[in-house]
């Protein structure tokens, strides 16, 4: 990302740089295959869960990490189950304030790490026999609104049990 403090003269814009992207972790499993094949008489149902973890390896460092799930059954069996966690070591500048830290590493990088986590699920379940999966966009926005009302209510929670 570029540098804007030149242009406008004043503070820093918060900025990152993805050093390296890589499969931390991958599993393709399509158990009950050749059956699954002669059997399918539809395309099978298909659930995708994405997460997303950031853990700071040295300073400004941190690894972010998409974990995706995807499972898919057919004739009421399993037709594939593909778990895959995608890392981006990333460094970033300028991002003094935990908003935009967290902007940073929950929201922009998981935005880019995401097109080659796609098509590495898409290829496993075309290598698995199946037709391409195609992964439809993820609203990192609101993924990162829905966590942090999930902590907010469950640190009310606790606040609120403690008082009780």
């Amino acid at each position: 990302m570029a540098d804007e403090s030149a242009e406008s003269g004043g503070e820093q814009s918060p900025t990152f740089t993805i050093h390296t992207q890589y499969i931390k972790d991958l599993s393709v499993e399509n158990p009950n295959a050749p059956r699954i094949f002669m059997e399918m008489k539809e395309a099978p149902e298909v659930s995708v869960n994405l997460d997303v973890n950031v853990q700071q390896i040295q300073g400004e460092t941190y690894e972010v990490t998409l974990q995706v799930e995807v499972n898919a059954t057919a004739e009421q069996r399993t037709a594939f189950v593909i778990e895959l966690n995608y890392g981006g070591l990333v460094t970033l500048h300028n991002a003094e304030n935990q908003q935009r830290r967290e902007g940073l590493l929950l929201i922009e990088t998981p935005q880019f790490l995401f097109p080659f986590a796609r098509a590495i699920v898409s290829a496993a379940t075309r290598d698995s026999g199946f037709p391409p999966l195609l992964i439809s966009p993820i609203d990192f926005v609101r993924l990162y609104r829905e966590r942090r009302a999930q902590a907010e209510q469950a640190q009310s929670q606790e606040s609120g049990g403690a008082q009780a």
